[in-house]
């Protein structure tokens, strides 16, 4: 009953509920509330604080969770070994992506299938902090974010590729001969940026602010599609190069590189260091060299308008 206890810990730490946490284990509420007791009665301290309703954990529950979400790592990494030993890797590889970054996954979930034909991958849009957030729950496997900007704590990394920043907007908006656009210039165009939960738009705002500018944005959204969208009705949009690799724009629109500052990031893989034990994610970190997916996802940048 030991793991499963730890399953309950943790089930309800993700459920914040203890209704909800029983149903995602497939028990019934008292068989859940039954087990934890008996884990705090093993173990000798309160895990959980309860009122009427669950009401969150314990110093020392905090501290179980944490051993909790290690060993049953451990358990699922152990089962994938002697998977991997049977008939080779099988099961789903669970990835949270930045948004910006979810058109490059095409890339990993390629080459990760050639090498394991048997397993599943799952790509799952996220902010950094939800990465962050999952990582430590053991939620995902690993997340796909920025390095160099608000840098997750005790991960190991994989660089990628770096990310560029470019205006995208009708080719009217602006005269035929630039080719780049400064991003005080950019900041009196009627712009729609992402949401400021997302750290691309972050990253936007801080260059905004190198440049003494305050943006004129009009529309928010957490979605580069909807950019691009706006982009056709006649707004500004900046999104990062990737995308631009590969949804090639219109006629009807033009991107050009932002300077004045240049600003870049690098983006890469990110894992909970606990987690390299596992057969699935020391696969996944194996894939690419450092920053194997620069060329690839560099948008080329000519002399004259940029039409992409």
């Amino acid at each position: 009953m030991f793991l499963r206890q730890l399953e309950y810990m943790v089930a309800l730490e993700r459920e914040r509920h203890f209704g909800r946490a029983a149903q995602a284990c497939h028990v019934s509420q008292p068989a859940l509330s039954t087990a934890i007791r008996s884990l705090e009665r093993e173990l000798g301290v309160p895990l959980v604080r309860r009122g009427t309703r669950f009401e969150g954990f314990t110093a020392e529950g905090e501290r179980v969770l944490l051993w909790a979400r290690r060993a049953l790592a451990d358990v699922q990494s152990l089962a994938q070994e002697v998977d991997r030993m049977r008939s080779g890797l099988e099961g789903t590889l669970r990835l949270g992506v930045i948004p910006t970054a979810l058109v490059a996954t095409t890339h990993i979930t390629t080459r990760f299938r050639e090498r394991h034909p048997r397993m599943r991958v799952q790509h799952i849009s996220m902010s950094s902090r939800e990465i962050a957030q999952q990582l430590a729950g053991g939620d995902i496997d690993a997340g796909l974010t920025y390095l160099d900007n608000e840098p997750l704590a005790d991960v190991a990394t994989r660089e990628l590729w770096v990310e560029r920043y470019f205006l995208v907007c009708p080719v009217e908006m602006l005269p035929a001969w630039a080719t780049t656009i400064s991003w005080t210039a950019a900041a009196a165009l009627s712009l729609c940026l992402l949401t400021e939960d997302m750290q691309h738009r972050r990253i936007v705002d801080a260059a905004f602010a190198r440049a003494g500018a305050t943006p004129g944005t009009v529309v928010l959204t957490n979605s580069i599609s909807t950019l691009i969208a706006h982009a056709h009705a006649g707004l500004a949009a900046i999104t990062a190069g990737p995308w631009l690799t590969v949804n090639p724009l219109p006629p009807n629109l033009r991107a050009l590189p932002l300077v004045d500052p240049v600003v870049e990031h690098t983006v890469g893989m990110v894992t909970a260091r606990d987690a390299q034990r596992s057969p699935v994610v020391r696969e996944l970190m194996a894939l690419f060299e450092p920053r194997e997916l620069d060329e690839r996802l560099r948008l080329p940048v000519t002399l004259g308008p940029v039409v992409v």
